[in-house]
């Protein structure tokens, strides 16, 4: 929930970047505090609201000079009473000047910030090669396009360096910095993690350009943990998500915090109900039993995006990779969502949701034994997978290049429905 809204912050400001802005008529907007807006504001984009806004100003100023218009009249269209003015803000924010910056970077039309879904970053090989030279000392090393395997897709943020590393480019520092600092947390916890690999200078990550880049170890082992046909994988994998459930619950960091229930009732269910993909008669029966549930159950820092290829396993020690997304949300997120991400991967109607179903209850059998659940998180669970699938399924309809997937999630979502009563552990 706290995402769409700072979300709409960020679009907010995109939008009037040439005229005044203030912190307190944003926090009014938001319908919070000025207090507790910074510190939101702060713990999901990563800096502070004023400094983002400055920094947007600043980086569309500069553009508009890589296309021709003078530095004066660049630096005062987005707010900068002078261009001494406007040097010394870039200059700080940057740490080089206007004129290095475009001479030594690619200047194209700033990077949408949508921290709802991170927009394609276009880098080449080549700069990347150049930026871990500068920064890291690395020379002669080869750089290979992540793939996801599910999909065939290539990410535009991640990149292998030989095979030690990982390459993270992100132009929400609030993502990178969660993500360093529950992996440095883990590590402490005797746990595999793809923990920063420092610059030259002591850094974790760095700024280039309009990107922060951070360089990670690459936790080398064994991603397949699950087959379709062994019902033990799933209980490991349910086991595993206990003990990352028990190290996290140890973390204190600022994340943003979620509420799961109102995203599905005020998000989720409006457009599922408007594509009659649910009936009146299912919302009334999630409003009334997991509404009556949700604010009892635990809550803790959760890692949010757990997909069994997320889980790495080297010998007899395990990992998890990709903590950018986490949040502070109800504890038993995370095995749940693990179990709608089996589903969509081998997903057909039939005898493979059957199937399914044994997998869902091996995992949280697993799970129980190692982070026992309590009776309400036990009630709740089946409604926590259907809000995933919600959730899911609410997403994809609203993404035009993913109409397959959506499709798939329309069938997955109404054999949930049919099929709740299975789910009951």
């Amino acid at each position: 929930m706290y995402r769409h809204i700072i979300q709409g912050s960020i679009d907010y400001i995109e939008n009037n970047l040439r005229s005044e802005l203030t912190a307190q008529e944003l926090s009014e907007k938001a319908g919070f505090s000025l207090f507790h807006y910074y510190r939101l504001f702060t713990s999901i984009v990563g800096i502070p609201v004023m400094q983002y806004i400055t920094r947007r100003r600043l980086l569309y100023a500069v553009y508009e000079m890589s296309k021709g218009m003078k530095k004066a009249d660049a630096a005062l269209l987005y707010g900068f009473d002078t261009y001494a003015g406007f040097y010394k803000a870039f200059l700080r924010e940057f740490g080089c000047t206007p004129s290095f910056y475009l001479s030594n970077f690619k200047i194209i039309k700033p990077y949408k910030i949508n921290i709802l879904q991170e927009e394609p970053i276009m880098v080449s090989h080549k700069q990347i090669k150049e930026l871990l030279s500068t920064y890291w000392g690395m020379d002669d090393v080869m750089i290979r396009d992540v793939i996801y395997e599910g999909t065939g897709i290539k990410s535009d943020s991640l990149y292998y360096v030989d095979d030690k590393y990982v390459l993270k480019l992100s132009t929400n520092l609030g993502k990178l910095k969660n993500h360093i600092k529950i992996s440095e947390a883990l590590e402490k916890e005797g746990l595999l993690a793809a923990t920063p690999v420092e610059t030259g200078s002591g850094e974790k990550y760095i700024q280039y350009g309009q990107l922060y880049c951070c360089l990670t170890k690459r936790i080398q082992g064994q991603q397949d943990l699950f087959r379709e046909d062994a019902k033990g994988d799933a209980r490991f994998i349910g086991e595993v998500i206990g003990h990352l459930s028990m190290a996290l619950s140890d973390i204190d960091i600022v994340v943003d915090e979620a509420n799961m229930y109102e995203g599905v009732v005020n998000w989720a269910i409006p457009m599922l109900q408007k594509a009659n993909i649910i009936s009146n008669a299912v919302y009334r029966k999630y409003t009334e039993e997991f509404g009556g549930l949700y604010a009892g159950l635990p809550q803790q820092i959760i890692h949010r995006n757990l997909s069994p290829s997320n889980i790495i396993l080297e010998g007899s020690k395990w990992g998890i990779i990709e903590f950018e997304l986490s949040e502070r949300n109800i504890r038993i997120f995370d095995p749940c969502y693990a179990a709608t991400a089996i589903l969509s991967e081998f997903y057909s109607e039939g005898d493979r949701f059957a199937k399914w179903i044994e997998i869902y209850k091996e995992i949280m059998y697993g799970y129980d034994t190692v982070a026992k659940l309590s009776d309400d998180e036990r009630k709740a669970i089946p409604y926590v997978v259907l809000s995933n699938q919600f959730q899911a399924t609410a997403w994809f309809s609203e993404q035009e290049k993913y109409k397959d997937v959506y499709e798939v999630n329309k069938l997955m979502t109404k054999s949930i429905v049919e099929n709740f009563d299975l789910l009951l552990l």
